[in-house]
């Protein structure tokens, strides 16, 4: 099922595009939050997998996809995006959700405990936790800073094979389709970045103790999934997570760097099972 597209505008009138699955509404709701830099898009393979019976909703934060640009990049700051997320949550009614965040949006999920604990009902950590590896740090800071303004849709292809980590990506359709959630062709007949890439230059200042924010999350149940190779979420860090939380749930989908599509066999299994037992 395609989803319904609305134009919510947020407390400063910037539009929010929110891609809607009306699944029904005798199961708790599903938030998908995006990575940095992506947008609700990437959820599409998956909502076939968790939509039925329940409302999925998915968000492009401000700066990012088909949502409004803003002149000031503080605009797109974490604290900003966590608002628009919860005044987009209010607009649509969405209460007591299970929220799946990847990497930055993972973050948000644990900002959104903390200043709306009644949204989060539960959360799927998609490859982030509260410490993050410098490596990928410093990878991500560079490719969220670079347009490399490609000529086709095929470069675009190639230029993510040579950047990107082993991602479960098998296809060319697939591939393509990534390239499509990443690059958008302009009026200069070239394809450009889908977001602002000015988001670079919020990553410049040092990140702060996220490990209160995983406090946050103390009244509801994680699932986390992790790729086994991921330079973003560490083992050393798992580990952490896992003494603070035994209850935890992990899944590691092996030889996948940053960040798992979550339409890996053994991703889909564990968040349907994590749905069931929320339900």
């Amino acid at each position: 099922m395609d989803a319904l597209i609305r134009r919510i505008s947020a407390w400063d009138g910037l539009k929010l595009h929110v891609r809607i699955w009306p699944g029904g509404d005798s199961l708790p709701p599903v938030l998908c939050l995006p990575g940095l830099v992506r947008t609700g898009g990437d959820f599409e393979t998956l909502v076939p997998f968790i939509g039925a019976g329940r409302l999925v909703v998915a968000i492009d934060y401000a700066g990012r996809g088909d949502s409004g640009r803003a002149r000031d990049v503080q605009r797109y700051s974490p604290e900003a995006c966590a608002r628009d997320v919860a005044d987009v949550c209010a607009a649509l009614h969405v209460h007591r959700a299970v929220v799946i965040g990847t990497s930055f949006g993972g973050l948000l999920a644990m900002g959104l405990a903390t200043l709306r604990p009644g949204l989060v009902r539960a959360v799927v950590l998609n490859d982030i936790g509260p410490d993050i590896g410098a490596a990928g740090a410093d990878f991500v800071r560079g490719f969220v800073g670079e347009d490399p303004a490609l000529e086709s849709l095929e470069a675009c292809v190639a230029f993510l094979k040579s950047r990107l980590p082993p991602l479960s990506l098998h296809t060319e359709v697939s591939w393509r389709r990534m390239a499509g959630l990443t690059y958008r062709i302009g009026p200069d007949g070239r394809f450009h970045a889908l977001w602002d890439t000015r988001i670079a230059k919020l990553m410049r200042r040092p990140p702060p103790d996220l490990w209160p924010l995983f406090g946050a999350l103390k009244h509801a149940p994680i699932l986390l999934a992790r790729g086994e190779i991921s330079n973003i979420l560490l083992a050393e860090t798992v580990a952490q997570m896992q003494a603070r939380r035994p209850d935890m749930q992990v899944v590691t989908l092996p030889g996948i760097g940053h960040a798992p599509i979550l339409t890996e066999p053994a991703a889909v299994e564990a968040i349907r099972a994590f749905l069931e037992r929320i339900a």
